[in-house]
């Protein structure tokens, strides 16, 4: 892997889910790093762990699920030893998520130019006309072509490509350092997953960003990956150079996947 500092560091992360007495392990000894400027892909099947692994990492896992062992470092920070209430403002900072149905993520009560204001303010001391100058300006960013027009609309009215670059717009405002993407391009058709997947691409040079993403399809791992991280069951089975892992898979499960694609 690259030489730079890891910003994100997941050591022998155990995480269970509790059924009466019986104890079911979901993700199994997991270490991981994402550096800055990064992609790290943690690729598997639907129901292998990887979406159990990212709430475990942001500290948003609800009962019966508990993290039974291991540490989550973000920089020099031990994110296990923080309480809810440290952790909730760190995320606020430090890292940005989005999820596979912006439609279903975004408020469809409130205009999308109103959601990225309230979320400008939220994190920054400015007023409401500073608000809305920096919202259109991180719509901007976020590759929304004429945002002044895109202001007012509500998330139905806009494709689902446009909702997922919303998403990522308030998730770019906190300067988060780490970006978790949870099956980012899932719900979209060919040629927008190709724009977002660009996006995201663009986005962790300029913004520096280390970024985490989940994803069940080799295709997205191919067009944006650096580094891969292979999970069957909860467990880590391979990880390697997206290059190395592609052109010489030593796993059965992963070679398995590969033919998929």
């Amino acid at each position: 892997m690259l030489t730079e500092t890891a910003l994100l560091r997941v050591q022998h992360l155990r995480t269970s889910f509790y059924a009466k007495d019986q104890a079911i392990t979901a993700v199994d000894d997991v270490s991981m790093e994402v550096r800055p400027r990064q992609i790290v892909a943690l690729v598997g099947e639907s129901g292998c762990g990887k979406s159990v692994t990212a709430l475990s990492i942001l500290g948003l896992l609800d009962p019966p699920g508990k993290i039974e062992k291991g540490e989550v470092w973000l920089g020099d920070n031990n994110l296990r030893e923080y309480s809810k209430r440290e952790l909730k403002k760190l995320r606020s900072k430090e890292i940005a998520v989005i999820f596979q149905d912006p439609m279903n993520a975004l408020n469809p009560l409130l205009p999308i130019g109103k959601q990225i204001k309230e979320t400008v303010m939220l994190h920054r001391k400015v007023s409401r006309k500073e608000a809305k100058a920096l919202a259109l300006e991180q719509m901007h960013r976020a590759g929304l072509s004429d945002p002044e027009q895109l202001y007012n609309k509500y998330p139905f009215q806009i494709s689902g490509g446009m909702c997922q670059r919303v998403m990522i717009a308030i998730a770019l405002i906190s300067g988060a350092r780490l970006l978790i993407a949870d099956e980012p391009t899932t719900a979209l058709d060919v040629t927008v997953q190709a724009r977002i997947l660009k996006e995201l691409d663009r986005i962790r040079h300029a913004e520096g960003l280390g970024i985490l993403l989940i994803t069940h399809d080799f295709g997205v791992v191919a067009e944006l990956a650096d580094y891969v991280y292979v999970m069957q069951s909860g467990k880590i089975v391979e990880a390697g150079n997206v290059y190395t892992l592609f052109a010489n898979p030593v796993h059965p499960y992963t070679r398995q996947l590969l033919s998929c694609r």
